[in-house]
């Protein structure tokens, strides 16, 4: 599939992300890839307290969405694990990217494509993984069976993304306190102001669409706002006030029990 076949909305996407790049510079990325700990979200919530991956030493890894890879970076240098690719679909992020791994030389692998059709082989991986990449931005009636295309039997699939409750309640400027839109008809949201086009099937659609491409889902972690936590300085659309009463996130864990037909 070549970039004029991906779907009408993906490209409307890169044009945000190229310009989400431009501002995530070389100097932040390659601080995220040189983190010391593993953490998750807007919050940095610690994975050492979350608990959300299966071990990865020695496992093969994709990551979906990638975008400039640092969290590929920080499961192959701090968790050990022996493969790592990293899928996006954006030419800036993955120039960053590649500056990145040029650099530090940890052998990450680098690949342009979208997480609704990833140019890799069946059966290559123990985990894929997706911190707010294709577990947004790709339709997840499409992505998660790739997902489950690219895993070995037993393999985990891992994922953030915003909670149901920050999406039901987010107006242009951010999360409020009352809701905004009808939960009938998340699956697909494409924001006014942007264009950009999101998805967020709630909790109920999301069990279903997991479970017909072969996962057994195995935790869903609702992440809030630590009490110390203060407003992200360039993730503003939800504050930390809110994120302490409510959760802004949620972490996914599922297993590859069978593969679809």
């Amino acid at each position: 599939m070549s970039a004029p076949d991906y779907p009408d909305y993906v490209a409307r996407n890169i044009e945000n992300w190229t310009d989400a790049n431009a501002q995530f510079t070389d100097e932040r990325a390659e601080q995220a890839w040189m983190a010391d700990a593993i953490t998750w979200g807007v919050w940095h919530a610690p994975e050492s307290e979350l608990c959300a991956l299966p071990d990865v030493v020695g496992k093969d890894v994709v990551e979906l969405g990638c975008g400039t890879a640092y969290l590929g970076a920080q499961l192959k240098r701090l968790a050990g694990a022996a493969r790592v690719v990293g899928v996006d679909p954006t030419p800036a992020q993955l120039a960053t990217a590649r500056r990145c791994e040029e650099k530090f030389q940890l052998g990450l692998e680098l690949v342009e494509g979208i997480g609704e059709n990833v140019p890799l082989p069946d059966l290559s991986f123990d985990l894929a993984i997706s911190e707010y990449g294709a577990s947004i931005w790709a339709d997840p009636r499409k992505w998660i069976p790739e997902a489950a295309r690219l895993l070995r039997p037993g393999g985990h699939l891992v994922f953030l993304r915003n909670a149901t409750i920050s999406v039901l309640t987010m107006d242009l400027e951010g999360a409020t306190e009352s809701l905004q839109r009808p939960q009938r008809d998340l699956y697909k949201l494409t924001w006014e102001d942007t264009g950009e086009t999101e998805f967020h099937p709630p909790a109920g659609a999301l069990f279903d669409i997991l479970g017909e491409s072969g996962f057994v889902v195995e935790r869903l972690i609702e992440v809030y706002a630590p009490d110390e936590a203060t407003t992200h300085e360039y993730y503003k659309y939800v504050t930390a006030d809110w994120a302490k009463q409510w959760p802004a996130e949620e972490i996914w864990r599922a297993r590859l029990q069978s593969r679809s037909s």
